[in-house]
């Protein structure tokens, strides 16, 4: 096999895990490292900006714009997963939350069959990461290169709503990611200076000489000799390129992309791959499988002040008004995501953890779609309640053999009677907190659902029309043993193959209990420590994997 370049290892997918990992080897100074990106570089303008983020949802320069198939329980609606296609992944175009979960999360991977993963042991890693503006204590890191700080100048609305909470019962809580979750409070962000800090800019910069970024790499498929993972095919500037990797590859591609790449690479289920035409090199069965996100609406709400982002977004006044204060001191509304106040609560008693996240924006949009975004004509915002464990579960397939066609992504949400049971529960819990003397001043009035729709069957209805993905997929990829469908073990090595990792959102077995940023970058920390491990035991990486 003919090789164009050589490196000692090789990551495909420049998104929050995968920046990390191609950093953190980098910098170790022993190893030459090639970091692949299909998107460009992060340089635009509104990747920068903390309220940039809705001009990226639909800007297929940084986007993929991925498509569900049509979800039969969702009156055949697809839905739209907007994935980062730029340096630093969705880390560029998220809404920057910084959440860790529930430690209870990770201990229930431990359960599954992972040693090394519970709450105790990833903390560290979290800490690793962090460099926590509120500085250093038993649950957070400062010095690690993910810069993390509370928004500027939090809107009225957001305070409000958190008073809203307490009368509701619910606890203030100053820190998500503190003692405990459950309570309401601001969240911090993924911020340094009023500037996102995606993957990309907290990794990169420090990795020195070792490091090549390729972007615009569009990674093709994996090369192996036997069942040994030696490199990688891909194409740039119209090129195809093979590339070889002496000690490991690691595929970072995300929860849509890491099972593509290994289904085109013959890694995978194998009626499934030979129905497309390609050679099986290992019949996988769970590369693909046990795709999980978290399922939402939003429930918005007249304002009665002009307090909210709606009135900047529909004036070129006060758009260039704000964008100058941007840019000449980072101050104004663009210095901030709008996602001021979060709360974390359950959806009936029985429940030992939260299981609902309620994140509210300042700010109400009337649609919201691949075609983008359109705020309303009035002063408004949203409360829009989360269902962080969803039972259902789904796929991601290949449409063709083609590596540029987009996956076949199946997500079956509210196919199960307890996903719609708790949101229902949601929305009714929601509406109670939105119905406090706290935020009386504000509350205008509910425009969607709307007063009229009442019973938990109305609702259910109006949620098959309204809900959708919350856009933290994961599990296709799943870190378990092989006979529970595992892709990966817990040292992220693919079952069967030697030299591949596969590190990113799509390893984790279950959803983690609030946004999946912090979790992946966390483990793409663990993933380089264990391959600098491996390689520091004179192990070569992942030949435990191989059978």
């Amino acid at each position: 096999m003919r090789f164009d370049s050589e490196f000692d290892f090789i990551v495909s997918g420049a998104g929050s895990a995968g920046c990390a990992v191609a950093g953190r080897l980098a910098e170790s100074g022993k190893y030459r490292v090639l970091l692949l990106e299909a998107g460009p570089r992060d340089s635009a303008f509104w990747i920068k900006v903390p309220m940039g983020y809705p001009m990226l949802f639909t800007n297929p320069k940084v986007n993929w714009m991925f498509e569900s198939e049509p979800e039969a329980e969702l009156n055949g609606r697809p839905m739209y997963n907007p994935r980062g296609k730029v340096l630093g992944g969705t880390s560029s175009i998220n809404g920057m939350l910084y959440i860790r979960g529930h430690p209870t999360d990770y201990d229930t991977w431990v359960q599954l069959g992972n040693p090394g993963w519970s709450w105790q042991e990833v903390l560290p890693w979290f800490k690793k990461a962090e460099d926590q503006a509120r500085g250093p204590d038993a649950y957070h890191g400062t010095g690690g290169p993910l810069a993390v700080s509370d928004q500027p100048d939090p809107s009225p609305v957001a305070l409000a709503i958190i008073e809203a909470a307490k009368q509701a019962d619910i606890p203030a809580n100053p820190d998500f990611n503190g003692a405990r979750q459950e309570g309401a409070g601001l969240f911090q962000t993924t911020t340094r200076n009023r500037r996102r800090c995606n993957s990309a800019r907290a990794y990169l910069s420090a990795a020195g000489r070792n490091l090549r970024v390729d972007t615009g790499a569009h990674a093709t498929r994996l090369l192996f000799q036997g069942r040994r993972a030696v490199g990688i095919e891909y194409r740039r500037d119209g090129r195809i390129l093979r590339t070889r990797a002496r000690h490991g590859v690691v595929v970072c591609g995300g929860a849509f992309g890491s099972p593509q790449l290994l289904q085109l690479s013959g890694i995978g289920p194998a009626d499934h791959l030979r129905g497309h035409g390609i050679e099986v090199l290992h019949d996988l069965p769970g590369v693909g499988a046990n795709l999980r996100d978290h399922f939402y609406c939003s429930l918005i709400f007249r304002c009665r002040e002009p307090v909210t982002i709606n009135e900047l977004a529909r004036s070129p006044l006060r758009k260039a008004i704000a964008g100058a204060q941007y840019v000449l001191a980072r101050r104004g509304p663009l210095a901030a995501n709008g996602i001021f106040a979060g709360i974390f609560t359950r959806t009936d008693e029985t429940r030992d953890r939260p299981n609902l996240q309620i994140n509210t924006n300042i700010w109400s949009v009337a649609s919201r779609d691949r075609r983008g975004m359109r705020v309303h004509d009035f002063p408004g915002f949203t409360m829009s309640p989360v269902h962080l464990d969803p039972v259902a579960t789904g796929e991601v397939r290949l449409r063709s053999a083609d590596p540029f066609a987009d996956p076949v992504i199946r997500h079956n949400f509210f196919r199960d009677e307890l996903d719609r049971m708790a949101m229902a529960n949601a929305v009714r819990i929601t509406r109670h907190i939105a119905g406090q003397p706290a935020l009386a001043r504000y509350m205008a009035e509910e425009i969607r659902p709307g007063p009229e729709l009442r019973t938990q069957a109305e609702i259910i209805d109006w949620l098959r029309g309204n809900g959708i993905a919350n856009l933290h997929p994961v599990g296709s990829c799943a870190m378990l043993p092989l006979a529970a469908g595992g892709v990966v073990d817990h040292r992220l090595r693919v079952h069967g193959i030697a030299g591949l990792y596969v590190a990113d959102a799509s390893i984790m077995p279950r959803l983690p209990a609030g946004n999946t940023n912090a979790p992946s970058i966390m483990i793409g920390e663990r993933c380089a420590a264990m391959v600098l491990e491996d390689m520091a035991q004179g192990v070569a990486p992942g030949m435990k994997g191989a059978a």
